[in-house]
């Protein structure tokens, strides 16, 4: 496969599974090992284009952050309490993954983690929509902070390749009782700073190695940017909608078929 179609079809891929309880990194890792492409080469590039995936949320909820920065200027609670939820849940996320950093690379380097991880959080998904019961609505101000807490906490399991960032959130946020479009809308606006946090710590720490493989070009990186930013701006829309109406039984059963059929093929080879 050429390179143009490698790149377009990774930022779509990208795109797709960010926000969805799929697992973006494990769908990647997946993809780098049925095309076979040299992971070193592909590093930086799938760096980046998760920021494309993150931009699309910035853009379809501008007007939320703009009625907190005013809120903020403005000094109301209800802004504060936004900001504040986020920043709670966020600090899980950076002391466990600079404690064990070297040992969630490790991780990403096996697929079959990756299979295994898609199967057991399709399960948990199936057994966590029978089990909890629906969420008092209200927004994101309104999660106490403990459970935002407990949110991030559950956050840090999406550090194994193939759990879910956005699936770990949403499903801990429902398991903690908060009702399934704040959940979904929290796992977004906490991706922001959870993944940019994440990019710079990669970029900063290989800056060298990354920069000396980065073998698919800017113009590449560029294309696939772009690529993953538009394919997330559809599919956020599109998943708020479906999650309401028919929850996320959809996903874990994706999840387990995709798994398993990941995993007899990497047994197999």
């Amino acid at each position: 496969m050429s390179d143009i179609l490698t790149i377009i079809l990774l930022g779509i891929v990208e795109g797709i599974t960010e926000f969805l309880p799929v697992s973006s990194t494990g769908h990647l890792i997946l993809a780098g090992a049925l095309l076979g492409y040299s992971d070193a080469k592909w590093q930086l590039f799938d760096i980046i284009i998760q920021l494309g995936a993150i931009l699309a949320v910035v853009v379809l909820y501008w007007r939320t952050f703009w009625d907190v920065m005013q809120g903020l200027i403005r000094r109301e609670a209800g802004a504060a309490r936004f900001v504040t939820n986020l920043l709670i849940a966020f600090v899980p996320a950076v002391v466990i993954g600079l404690a064990f950093r070297k040992q969630i690379e490790a991780l990403l380097l096996n697929p079959v983690v990756v299979a295994v991880a898609l199967i057991v959080g399709g399960i948990a998904i199936l057994v966590i929509e029978r089990v909890v019961k629906p969420g008092t609505p209200g927004g994101i101000g309104d999660i106490p902070a403990r459970t935002a807490l407990g949110i991030g906490v559950l956050q840090c399991l999406a550090m194994i390749p193939g759990v879910s960032r956005s699936g770990a959130t949403i499903l801990g946020a429902l398991a903690l009782g908060v009702e399934r479009r704040t959940a979904a809308e929290f796992s977004f606006f906490l991706a922001i700073p959870t993944m940019l946090g994440a990019s710079v710590v990669e970029l900063a720490s290989h800056r060298d190695t990354l920069a000396a493989a980065n073998g698919v070009g800017w113009g590449g990186i560029a294309l696939g940017f772009v690529v993953a930013f538009v394919v997330a701006l559809l599919v956020v829309r599109w998943f708020v909608g479906i999650v309401g109406k028919h929850g996320f039984g959809p996903f874990a059963w994706y999840r387990i078929v995709v798994g398993s059929a990941a995993l007899i093929w990497l047994l197999a080879k």
